[in-house]
């Protein structure tokens, strides 16, 4: 309908312009007075400025109405109070078309703002760049991951992990990459996967962040759990040659549920259960010792938590090591740069932690003299503290070193394998962690983290 009055006010004016100028024609031939086909020339040429500005007029209309769209701008509105029904239809339908480019804008920004919900609350970082490393959205938890708060160049990843960055940007679209990191919450396993689009024509990378301590830490329990199993097994076939030893020590001593008579007791028979006693009672001391050490695995008490200061906490340390077996052919040395550093923890728990590595320094460099042991107490950030002890010793081997901290995993022959498990759950317990590097031949660190 619009177009049809659009057509039917234009060809009005073209039959209006042709018929004067047809009149015109025909007046100059015919011979006709000169002000009247002036009149008449004058008359069409109104017609032809007449026909130039309608569609001018509604040419730039439309013109502008583009531009607006173009430049995302909605706020332009066509004027409907105008005689021209055909110019009133075209404005019309141009501001139906603006009402419904405004409700698909505030429909895309509604589900833009859903979308952008969405990626703030998942639990993976999301990264987007382009080729030239330029970032274009960093979700919070990413951030988070990075420890930063405002990222806007996959270079500024060089600044808190160099392998970090090399791993970004390097990483293939599909594919998959483990990288860890030290940031000012520690030690941070971080898995990366990328994937690539194109928008607008221009290629992005998309990188998936995803922190995999704690499908690690599940992982760990896990295998506590296996191992308890084990445990029991194992505790189970100790009680089993007890219960038939003492079965055989009772059929010495009785007959058809009866006391036997003194008199048949032979000293063959008295020395045959003395030896299953002696057996029975060492059975029973390598329970009662291992199931004391299994209870102090599972019954790590609550750390009564204060504010002491560092300094304090090695004093206490460094007298306590000097009564360790060993302790007198290693040197202790202790680094605190701040003497005014304080934590907030359970300081008789630190200690035992403490005293635990000191004494597996000592052990371990039980053939490597001269040794030394350095402890070092840090701030690594406003929230992050750490205690660090580093030996000089032999290094704990590649394959070994996630072992270390199963419990009763140990490789001396007296050791108990709790010490290290214990430890770190006092760590846990306080809302840190233990964490370990060791260089083959070099040196091996342990250290302290906390978190406020």
């Amino acid at each position: 309908m619009i177009i049809r009055n659009f057509y039917f006010q234009t060809f009005i004016r073209i039959l209006a312009v042709s018929l004067f100028s047809a009149l015109a024609g025909w007046m100059i031939s015919a011979g006709k007075p000169a002000e009247l086909i002036i009149f008449v020339i004058l008359t069409d040429i109104l017609f032809i400025f007449l026909l130039i500005h309608f569609l001018n007029t509604t040419n730039r209309r439309i013109s502008y109405f583009l531009e607006s769209v173009q430049n995302d701008d909605s706020t332009l509105t066509m004027p409907t109070n105008i005689n021209d029904k055909s110019i009133h239809a075209i404005y019309q339908g141009l501001n139906k078309v603006n009402r419904q480019i405004q409700q698909l804008k505030i429909e895309n920004r509604q589900r833009e703002q859903y979308f952008q919900s969405i990626i703030e609350h998942l639990a993976t970082g999301l990264i987007t760049f382009n080729k030239k490393g330029f970032i274009l959205h960093t979700n919070s938890t990413a951030k988070a991951l990075l420890s930063l708060d405002i990222l806007t160049h996959i270079q500024q990843l060089e600044r808190i992990d160099l392998k970090l960055y090399q791993t970004i940007k390097t990483i293939a679209p599909t594919e998959r990459r483990l990288v860890s990191i030290n940031s000012e919450r520690g030690e941070v396993q971080l898995a990366l996967k990328a994937s690539d689009f194109k928008m607008r024509d221009e290629e992005l990378m998309i990188i998936s962040i995803q922190d995999i301590r704690n499908e690690l830490d599940e992982k760990e329990l896990d295998s506590w759990i296996k191992l308890i199993r084990v445990l029991m097994h194992e505790i189970m076939n100790s009680l089993a040659p007890i219960t038939s030893l003492s079965d055989s020590l009772t059929r010495f001593f009785t007959s058809d549920g009866h006391p036997v008579s003194p008199d048949s007791i032979t000293n063959i028979t008295i020395s045959k259960t003395i030896q299953g006693l002696n057996v029975i009672q060492d059975q029973g001391k390598g329970l009662m010792s291992f199931v004391q050490s299994y209870r102090q695995l599972t019954r790590i008490p609550e750390p009564d938590r204060k504010v002491f200061r560092v300094d304090d906490l090695m004093n206490r340390v460094s007298i306590l090591y000097r009564s360790l077996a060993g302790s007198e052919d290693a040197d202790l040395v202790i680094s605190l740069k701040d003497s005014k550093l304080e934590i907030n923890a359970d300081e008789n728990l630190i200690t035992q932690v403490l005293i635990n590595l000191l004494k597996n320094a000592l052990e371990a460099n039980d053939n490597n003299r001269p040794a030394k042991i350095t402890i070092t107490a840090r701030t690594v950030s406003a929230k992050h503290t750490e205690i660090c002890v580093a030996d000089n010793g032999p290094g704990i081997p590649e394959n070994l070193i996630e072992e270390i901290f199963v419990p009763f995993y140990t490789t001396r022959r007296n050791g108990s394998g709790i010490g290290l498990s214990i430890s770190k759950q006092i760590m846990r317990a306080h809302g840190g962690n233990l964490k370990v590097r060791s260089v083959a031949g070099k040196e091996t660190v342990f250290c302290l983290s906390f978190q406020d």
